[in-house]
């Protein structure tokens, strides 16, 4: 097949292009390819992590965000602005992660639901960090059941935690 553009070469790109519900494909030579999207054959616009996070600060703040949270503090550090951040979707350094904290953790839960990162165990390794993990669970449903004055519950779960902590200490798993 020749390429659709030039017609002198071999097609070895093949484009297809959804839009709207509407399929259409394209052949084309590796030089034609170039020349019609010279950046590659990416998305446009990128989404990158950055413009992600800004997003979602820019969202945060509702409208006017950027008066709204660009507070003129600044890190310690490194020096980068509150407003910068917003902007970019970047920190400048680690101690920028404490010093916009209140402004990362409702940002962190709405991304991830959670402020705390967990983790996942891999199945075939499950071991001791499985039970772990597990005892952690039960222990947060544990807190729960106590909130809501569900004693019953909570007894049963407390069992079943005191009983993967024996196991854990004998050093078997669960």
């Amino acid at each position: 097949m020749l390429c659709e553009r030039c017609g002198q070469r071999p097609a070895t790109v093949h484009i297809t292009e959804i839009i709207n519900g509407n399929k259409k494909e394209t052949h084309v030579c590796q030089a034609c390819a170039g020349e019609v999207q010279p950046q590659g054959f990416g998305f446009a616009p990128q989404l990158n992590l950055n413009n992600f996070l800004a997003g979602f600060l820019h969202e945060l703040g509702g409208a006017g965000s950027n008066q709204v949270m660009d507070t003129g503090q600044k890190c310690g550090q490194c020096g980068m602005a509150e407003g910068q951040f917003v902007q970019q979707g970047l920190l400048g350094c680690g101690s920028c992660y404490s010093h916009f904290e209140d402004r990362l953790l409702p940002l962190l839960r709405r991304i991830h639901g959670n402020i705390r990162h967990t983790g996942k165990v891999p199945e075939r390794t499950g071991g001791r960090a499985k039970v772990l993990k597990a005892i952690e669970s039960l222990k947060g449903q544990l807190r729960e059941v106590i909130s809501r004055e569900e004693f019953e519950q909570a007894a049963d779960l407390r069992d079943t935690i005191r009983q993967l902590e024996k196991k854990l200490e004998e050093g078997g798993e669960a």
